[in-house]
């Protein structure tokens, strides 16, 4: 067992290259610092030979029929994406109050709007997939607030700005587990609207075919929206242009029938989002480890 002040020093010793990428970057423009953090996470994803094994193992399992070198270039693009995203949840506070780069559309948001106005709640699905906390900024602009569901992270630094990021843009914030699951279920029984990213393992999950692959999936979220007759809205923010702007797209909601089914179109909608734009998506989840 790692002792507690070597613990500390090891959360220290993680924590300071994105610190110090931050720290330099600190004069520039928002733009600026988050294009620097970004070609930063895409020089680790070149330099950096576990996390380009680690990329070409799961772009490989989507992506047979690509170059290694082909795969290589991918694996640096998601890292540049991955750290312009990172820059923007770090500085959530300015990225919620930049309206002119959210561009919405999409038939869910007024079916979100309506289920408000009813007092009823939602449930919002994404993935880690281009800047997933624009869908909650929208949701903010139209003047509604979207609690959201997270897994802790084990460096306190990571966890501490992390944390701090997501909350910014609307509470509640619920950890992952047994406490926060009781917690989400009365926030949207109560009418509260909750964004769930649904593209991790889970390892109690339902095998359901995830960009070709069976993936252990969790149903709790179509469980939840049935039970309580709540719409589950898949929704993502694409990145567009240069990076700086987004395509907020609100899906119609998936109709309701059985938890099995319904998850299984969100797993389908974010694969037909992923093979369209998979510089976007984080590959590093380990998504299909074990399944």
């Amino acid at each position: 067992m790692i002792s507690t002040p070597l613990k500390s020093a090891l959360h220290h010793l993680r924590y300071l290259p994105l610190w110090s990428a931050l720290t330099v970057l600190r004069w520039r423009s928002f733009n600026r610092r988050s294009r620097g953090l970004g070609t930063t996470l895409a020089l680790v994803m070149r330099l950096f030979p576990p996390a380009r094994a680690r990329f070409d193992r799961e772009a490989r399992r989507v992506f047979p029929q690509m170059t290694r070198q082909e795969r290589a270039h991918l694996g640096q693009q998601m890292g540049r994406n991955m750290g312009r995203t990172l820059f923007e949840m770090y500085h959530a506070a300015d990225f919620f109050t930049q309206h002119h780069k959210f561009r919405v559309s999409g038939p869910g948001l007024d079916v979100l709007k309506a289920a408000q106005a009813e007092g009823r709640g939602a449930i919002i699905l994404s993935g880690h997939f281009g800047q997933w906390e624009a869908v909650r900024a929208v949701i903010r602009m139209h003047g509604m607030e979207s609690g959201a569901v997270y897994r802790p992270n084990k460096n306190r630094h990571y966890e501490r700005r992390m944390f701090a990021g997501i909350e910014a843009g609307g509470k509640p914030i619920l950890a992952t587990g047994r406490v926060g699951t009781k917690a989400l279920v009365r926030h949207v029984r109560d009418g509260g609207i909750m964004a769930i990213l649904l593209d991790e393992k889970y390892k109690g999950g339902v095998r359901i075919p995830f960009l070709g692959h069976d993936a252990l999936t969790s149903i709790s979220a179509a469980q939840l929206a049935l039970k309580y007759d709540l719409p589950l809205i898949p929704a993502y923010g694409i990145r567009t242009g240069d990076g700086n702007a987004f395509e907020v797209e609100f899906e119609a909601p998936i109709a309701h029938s059985d938890a099995v089914t319904m998850t299984r179109a969100f797993n389908d909608s974010l694969s037909a989002r992923i093979l369209a734009h998979p510089d976007q998506w984080y590959w590093m989840l380990r998504r299909w480890d074990g399944a």
